[in-house]
């Protein structure tokens, strides 16, 4: 039996609407797209089958190599969440970025060589889990082995994201340390990019943190995640916007672990849980942005609701 129809689409599915609305949002400087974009779930919603075909088959090579330039068609803007696990190549990178149209914008997350202090106990990072990492915070190096080979394409990346990870007491015994050591960093990191900061201890998210990010004009990445509030608690923190423009990355339901949201949502091509609250924090986000005149940069993940297209769609409606 054939497995197509378990990734195929309801009917209804206005990929034109949701274009149109999405190039509207985008010429009021509101950007909405995804993080990552290979998902075969999105087959017949967001991607059209027969444009992947190998002698009449679907080819899963030619779609994950050639689907980014049909994903623009929809959505104006992407978040490559690959590069958190490597310094790509330049040859990767010539690739990216030739794979799609030039209008369509990035946000990319800085390599976790640069972002993570200790390396969790597991199994992907061999003798060094567990481990103290010697370039946490390395400016030298983020410049060298990512900023540098990004040069050519700056005028496409609209922000780069560091993702911390929950740093526990013996980690970071207060939140001002982990803020003395940002600032240094952030104070070392060259011009020309427009970078943004997530965290996940959210007892860090105070007037400390967010006066480090203001002095340096880098935004506060508003995250939906296990342990963090939710965007709508987020925005109501005093001075939450803290550069002239803001971050968004909606990941998961609060309380949820992110391996059981894979297991619950593969393939990712339906919404199965509906966040109503969610759903509108982020409509809120966009008026508060619009309020403010700053530019908002977007992103939903498969994980919060079981599918980024749709959970956008909605958010959008009128």
């Amino acid at each position: 039996m054939s497995g197509f129809p378990l990734f195929d689409a309801p009917a209804s599915f206005d990929r034109a609407g949701l274009a149109e609305k999405l190039r509207r949002l985008a010429s009021e400087h509101v950007w909405l797209g995804t993080s990552s974009w290979k998902y075969e779930g999105w087959l017949g919603q967001i991607y059209t089958r027969e444009r992947y075909l190998t002698r009449g088959r679907f080819s899963k090579r030619a779609f994950e190599a050639e689907c980014l330039k049909e994903y623009a068609e929809t959505f104006p803007i992407v978040c490559g969440d690959f590069s958190f696990y490597q310094f790509p190549s330049e040859e990767y990178w010539r690739k990216l970025f030739l794979s799609a149209p030039s209008e369509l914008r990035y946000a990319l997350k800085v390599p976790e060589e640069v972002t993570v202090k200790v390396f969790p106990d597991h199994a992907r990072y061999g003798a060094r889990a567990g481990l103290e990492n010697p370039t946490f915070l390395d400016a030298h190096l983020l410049e060298n082995a990512f900023l540098r080979p990004l040069e050519p394409y700056r005028s496409q990346l609209s922000v780069l994201i560091f993702e911390f990870g929950t740093f526990s007491r013996q980690t970071y015994e207060t939140a001002q340390r982990f803020v003395d050591d940002l600032d240094r960093f952030l104070e070392a990191l060259p011009a020309g990019f427009r970078y943004s900061v997530e965290i996940r201890n959210p007892e860090y998210l105070g007037p400390e943190y967010l006066g480090c990010l203001r002095a340096h004009n880098v935004a506060h990445v508003l995250n939906v995640w296990e342990r963090m509030p939710g965007v709508g608690a987020q925005l109501a923190v005093p001075g939450i916007f803290t550069s002239d423009f803001t971050v968004c990355r909606a990941l998961l339901r609060r309380g949820r672990a992110y391996a059981k949201a894979v297991d619950l949502f593969t393939p990712y091509d339906r919404v199965q849980e509906p966040l109503p609250r969610a759903r509108e924090a982020l409509r809120e986000l966009i008026r508060r942005a619009r309020e403010h005149r700053i530019e908002a940069f977007i992103f939903v993940n498969n994980r919060l609701e079981g599918n980024a297209p749709e959970t956008i769609r909605a958010i959008v409606e009128d």
